[in-house]
């Protein structure tokens, strides 16, 4: 075993670790952020809690210093395509959800995503610094199922799987 674990030996041994993928969304600056996260987790049932990790160099990162509401939609098994391109470098700063059905959330300020597996409205209650992401947690202020027979997407050995 070697302790000079390069970070491509890191993401291909993390990638044989299935994720769940989501959409987490906010309202800065009048305009709708939103990123594709697979490192999305449930922290507490009491009070509801979940967590989300966010690159410290991202546009989204900068939001949450002035935002501290947001949305998490999980996607269903046939929201792939939503994914990818929400996680593309280089995606536009200003109408990333033009061609991705979405509805207000009602508390946050953020969309939630037509068609998701579930959906959540947050509250940033921590950030924690851990390597090149944060950490964050959001108290849950609301919280909806979506269609009883809709899968999920996973995320493993780089590529977005559907799940049923």
């Amino acid at each position: 075993m070697s302790l000079d674990l390069s970070s491509d030996d890191f993401r291909s041994a993390i990638g044989r670790l299935p994720a769940g993928v989501a959409v987490v969304t906010l309202r800065w600056r009048e305009t709708v952020h939103a990123m594709t996260a697979s490192a999305v987790a449930s922290v507490s049932l009491e009070p509801p809690m979940l967590l989300f990790c966010v690159h410290v160099d991202a546009r989204f990162r900068d939001a949450l210093d002035d935002v501290d509401t947001w949305a998490v939609s999980v996607l269903a098994d046939d929201q792939a395509h939503t994914a990818d391109w929400l996680a593309s470098p280089g995606r536009p700063a200003f109408d990333q959800l033009a061609r991705v059905p979405h509805r207000p959330a009602p508390l946050s300020g953020g969309v939630w995503l037509d068609g998701a597996a579930a959906s959540f409205d947050c509250r940033t209650s921590a950030i924690h610094r851990a390597g090149d992401h944060d950490v964050v947690v959001g108290d849950v202020l609301a919280a909806e199922q979506g269609e009883a027979d809709v899968g999920g997407l996973v995320h493993l050995r780089g590529r977005v799987r559907p799940v049923r």
